[in-house]
């Protein structure tokens, strides 16, 4: 599955990303690269507790 990924620069040359169809799915790194392989694993926690808090994805992205 593909889902947007915002990157921006963090304080103290972190990176910060997040994925906007994913509610407080947000982390860090030191370069994209990290900033990457840690939102990927940020996304994997809240896409399993998602049934758990009562969300689901917009229409337009599905889990496959």
């Amino acid at each position: 599955m593909k889902l947007p990924v915002v990157i921006t620069p963090g304080e103290n040359g972190f990176f910060v990303a997040e994925i906007p169809v994913l509610p407080g799915c947000i982390s860090q790194g030191r370069t994209k690269k990290e900033t990457l392989a840690n939102i990927k694993e940020a996304a994997d926690l809240c896409l399993e507790s998602m049934n758990e808090e009562g969300w689901t994805l917009p229409k337009e992205y599905t889990l496959d």
